[in-house]
């Protein structure tokens, strides 16, 4: 099996259920109120440790509660957390969520702790016997072109989930391996929509040029998109399931694909293990408390949709 390491956010999550989202200048009334561990980084690192993968942590959290509490969590879910440091430059990060009746969540986030995280804090040691690193866009843009390019010297396959959506530079790009973005992040990148043919051959076009070898479009509960720089492109569907809370869907779906690929499987094999893992996690509430286990995954029978 081969070694995961996460670069990225950990966040205490503050939930709350609303009948419906609000408008601006609108006030709704909550119904009850979670801390919930949470962060991209995070979710997607015990999202693989909870499946069994090998996975550890680079990160920062703050010198309170609500940091050991998230540190507590990586351990207890299989994630070797050695590498999420305690900083006194800030607070841990924290999200203000909104679930909906819909299941749609609205959030915040104050970065806090993942924004101290800086280019020198990303060190050989981190990343020396590692073979996959997973990244996100939580902690400053700086220290992921660092610790990119970093991996890509040291022979790491790089895999970088494009969110929270913003526009990356070609040198950040030249050294991921595997891009996954979301129909926005998408168009964000590349100014091209993946909505259209077209417009999903041209975007894809730039970011194959500027050194991308594989590209997975998430596309919400209608599945999931890959494309090669070789011309291969598989389409897998999603799943019909009564959704309570999207909140982690993502991140759900980008660790089961790392977890599968870390154990050999090839790229269809890989996204139709992590369709599944994204299914059974917006079937129940928060972050990483909705992530599933390899069982569960295992025992989903779910219906796809066409």
């Amino acid at each position: 099996m081969k070694k995961i390491v996460v670069l990225g956010s950990l966040n205490m999550d503050l939930v709350t259920r609303v009948h419906k989202t609000p408008k601006v200048g609108e006030t709704v009334l909550g119904d009850g109120f979670n801390e919930i561990p949470g962060g991209k980084g995070a979710n997607q690192a015990v999202a693989i440790g909870k499946l069994g993968g090998h996975v550890s942590m680079i990160g920062r959290v703050g010198k309170d509660d609500f940091g050991k509490k998230l540190k507590d969590a990586l351990e207890k879910n299989g994630v070797d957390g050695a590498g999420v440091l305690y900083t006194d430059e800030a607070p841990t990060g924290t999200a203000l969520i909104m679930v909906n009746d819909d299941g749609d969540n609205s959030i915040v986030v104050i970065p806090g702790a993942n924004f101290s995280m800086q280019p020198e804090n990303v060190l050989q040691r981190d990343l020396a016997g590692k073979d996959i690193l997973l990244g996100q866009l939580e902690t400053p843009i700086e220290t992921i072109e660092a610790a990119f390019s970093k991996a890509r010297e040291m022979g790491l396959m790089t895999v970088l989930n494009t969110a929270p959506a913003q526009v990356l530079s070609p040198a950040l790009i030249s050294n991921v391996d595997v891009l996954v973005p979301n129909e926005t992040e998408f168009e964000i990148l590349t100014g091209h929509s993946a909505e259209s043919e077209e417009g999903l051959g041209k975007g894809s076009k730039l970011l194959f040029e500027l050194g991308v070898k594989e590209l997975i479009i998430t596309l919400g509960k209608e599945g999931a998109l890959y494309l090669n720089h070789e011309g291969k492109r598989h389409y897998m569907s999603g799943y019909k399931v009564d959704a309570v809370d999207t909140t982690a869907a993502g991140d759900s779906f980008i660790g089961g694909l790392l977890t599968a690929l870390s154990r050999g499987a090839d790229i269809e094999e890989a996204m139709a293990f992590a369709m599944k893992v994204g299914a059974v996690t917006v079937t129940k509430h928060g972050a990483q408390s909705s992530l599933p286990t390899l069982a569960e995954v295992e025992s989903f029978k779910g219906v796809k949709r066409k």
